[in-house]
């Protein structure tokens, strides 16, 4: 029970891995707020998990929303020991030739100033406190440039690069900040990244998984419980040492190029060598 009577505020937290970290979470004695947009997703969550867990409507674009979270956790459970800033989406797709400003802007507010907000009103609780763990999710797309389209890429560095400043602003007040960095996991967030229709969620998330073990290292595809691991695991008093930090969860997709890649990027080059090769030999 590593999270016994610790309180959490999860954003996002009625889908995909900020569900299975909910659950994973209220699992080892933990209580969580679910800060979700999904209105029937979070309810629906919630009232299975009963008084272990709470809703709340959370737009984490909307500043008022996300206070609202965090002081939902405080006046229900009197603490905040675990802000899990999570919440996201697929961001603008566009060529940054043509991005729209508006797409830009809603890209860095969905995926970076949210985690801004996150931070901002989870400190002063854990101030008060003298201890708390925020972590974010940033993602591989943060450390691999051209790994996704543009603006995902530059916010989820962005959530990287907060991550450390506001690690070495909150490390004296025992607050520890940290982020993860998931590669590829098959949840419903490939359904709105590949623009399918949403009654085709449950199947992409199927389908994905086999596919998706061939794109890294590690033989098998990444799994929200993964995620969920790793979040609790910097949760964690074990993990008390730790700031700071991302840590990619991706079954080593951004250690380097994959064999299957490589080949890919080299195959064309020995095909040509040795057809040069060969026109020499018949001249």
């Amino acid at each position: 029970m590593r999270m016994q009577d610790k309180v959490a505020v999860i954003t996002g937290g009625g889908s995909g891995i900020g569900k299975r970290t909910v659950e994973r979470f209220v699992e080892e004695g933990g209580r969580a707020v679910i800060a979700e947009i999904r209105d029937a997703s979070g309810k629906t969550l919630a009232a299975r998990l009963g008084e272990a867990a709470r809703f709340i409507h959370c737009d984490v674009t909307v500043e008022a929303d996300v206070e609202a979270a965090v002081a939902l956790a405080v006046s229900t459970w009197g603490r905040l020991d675990l802000m899990f800033n999570n919440a996201g989406g697929p961001g603008a797709p566009d060529p940054i030739e043509s991005m729209p400003v508006n797409s830009w802007d809603a890209t860095m507010n969905l995926l970076l100033r949210s985690v801004m907000l996150g931070i901002k009103h989870a400190a002063p609780v854990m101030k008060r406190q003298g201890y708390g763990s925020i972590v974010s999710t940033s993602s591989v797309a943060g450390l691999i440039p051209g790994s996704t389209a543009a603006a995902y890429g530059v916010a989820k560095a962005g959530v990287l690069f907060l991550t450390k400043a506001a690690a070495l602003e909150l490390a004296s007040h025992r607050i520890r900040v940290n982020c993860i960095c998931p590669g590829l996991i098959a949840t419903p967030i490939f359904t709105r990244s590949m623009e399918l229709p949403s009654q085709l969620v449950d199947r992409v998330v199927e389908e994905a998984a086999p596919v998706l073990e061939k794109s890294q290292p590690l033989p098998r595809g990444g799994k929200p419980d993964d995620i969920a691991e790793g979040v609790l695991f910097l949760a964690d008093d074990r993990a008390a040492f730790i700031t700071g930090i991302a840590l990619p969860i991706d079954g080593g997709f951004a250690a380097g190029l994959h064999p299957v890649h490589r080949d890919q990027v080299w195959a064309p080059v020995r095909a040509a060598v040795l057809a040069a090769a060969e026109g020499e030999k018949r001249r």
